[in-house]
């Protein structure tokens, strides 16, 4: 592919329909879901020793779901879309965080009681003795 011919794929391939749907309406509700898209891309050109010349590209375009605009009478709210896909091992993240927390929270508090349990036995064992030895 020519850059010329890259740089109006690119052109073409980046627009406001990528992001905003047509707007959908049904029972005086009026929908428009969006996106976020992204894109990137180069080229270039080159000769080699002989005068050969060449020149390519490439171009990339990605897009997840964002949310949609609801308009009702005169008001318009923005719903977030949710994506599985990353809620998931965020959610599965907080939740081995909180697992490991809670144990070493545990461990912690049991090292606490023995040595405070031990502290007290050492100090009934010395009342013992010196009331013994009175």
């Amino acid at each position: 592919m020519k850059l010329d011919e890259l740089m109006t794929s690119a052109r073409d391939a980046i627009t406001v329909r990528r992001v905003f749907a047509e707007p959908y309406e049904k029972n005086g509700v009026t929908i428009i879901a969006a996106a976020t898209v992204t894109g990137g891309g180069g080229g270039g050109t080159g000769h080699d020793q002989n005068g050969g010349e060449g020149e390519g590209g490439g171009f990339g375009v990605s897009g997840r779901p964002a949310g949609a605009y609801i308009i009702r009478d005169d008001d318009v709210v923005w719903r977030p879309a949710v994506d599985v896909n990353r809620l998931v091992p965020v959610v599965g993240a907080v939740l081995i965080a909180w697992l490991l927390t809670r144990a070493r929270i545990k461990r912690t508090r049991m090292r606490t009681f023995e040595h405070m349990a031990e502290q007290h036995h050492k100090v009934d064992r010395h009342k013992a003795a010196h009331h013994k030895a009175a």
